[in-house]
């Protein structure tokens, strides 16, 4: 338990780090689906998206959750505390199956850049917003 807390500040800053990209990717992508038929303003935002996903993205995400399950197999107990733990999970499973969307619409949007509508990108960028009240919550405030 010598490095719990300083598995725990590697946690907070990956988890930060993988909902800065949460948030920004689909403000990218209702750039892109709005200039969709400029050219040259969708290719430059098709480079940012991938190396914001792949380069950024995907290592947080991946360090977020080994840091994680590093410290849940160091202290198991914590499954014992209450049920807040198992619903922060649930939200992080949803998260986890929001970033491989994200993957998926970059992909689409290559190909079909009229993919979706603004609105649509829009509404859906707020998502990992909610999941992340979600998660804070039960991890501070640990109501249940």
């Amino acid at each position: 338990m010598t490095y719990y807390s300083w598995i725990l500040a590697f946690h907070v800053m990956s988890f930060i780090s993988w909902m800065a990209m949460l948030f920004y990717l689909p403000r990218l992508f209702i750039y892109h689906r709005e200039n969709a038929d400029n050219k040259a303003f969708t290719e430059v935002v098709e480079v940012q998206e991938y190396k914001l996903f792949k380069y950024i993205g995907v290592p947080a995400m991946w360090a977020t959750i080994l840091s994680g399950a590093t410290m849940l197999y160091l202290n198991p107990a914590i499954f014992s505390s209450g049920g807040w733990m198992h619903a922060k999970l649930v939200f992080v499973a949803f998260l986890i199956a929001y970033h491989f969307s994200l993957g998926k619409i970059r992909k689409i949007m290559i190909s079909n850049p009229h993919y979706k509508t603004s609105k649509y990108l829009r509404v859906y960028n707020e998502v990992p917003t909610l999941l992340m009240i979600f998660i804070v919550v039960m991890v501070v405030v640990k109501p249940f």
